[in-house]
């Protein structure tokens, strides 16, 4: 099982609403540290967590198209939810990939919301 997920943002306090946004949606819970300004991070219930840093060592943008991490897919309930998060994702930072495709971007037996941020990081959202 995964232990945590940690990712790099240049901007904290833009990418911090988008992602919370996202996860609260999805049954993730924010437990931020007021004394880490420049960390947030989400739970699952699970166990499983979500870091969010801005780090003084980025070198550059997140290009999900070079090696390294293309996206990072999260279970987000069902079809119906899906379409709810599709429908809200464009005010809160995020905009639809492959909507052409939508639900079935990643193949006919696969029901998924793609999403992407500002910075281009990639979330794929998979319906149960």
């Amino acid at each position: 099982m995964v232990h945590h997920i940690e990712l790099w943002t240049c901007d904290i306090e833009s990418a911090t609403s988008s992602f919370d946004w996202l996860l609260s949606s999805i049954g993730w819970t924010a437990k931020h540290d007021p004394g880490w300004p420049t960390g947030r991070t989400w739970w699952h219930p699970s166990g499983v967590y979500i870091v969010l840093e801005q780090s003084p060592d980025i070198t550059g943008a997140h290009e999900r198209t070079r090696a390294g991490l293309n996206h990072l897919a999260l279970r987000a309930g069902d079809r119906e939810q899906l379409d709810v998060l599709r429908e809200q994702c464009g005010g809160h930072g995020w905009t639809e990939l492959f909507a052409d495709d939508y639900p079935h971007a990643g193949g006919p037996q696969h029901t998924a919301l793609f999403l992407e941020n500002n910075e281009g990081l990639e979330l794929e959202l998979v319906a149960d």
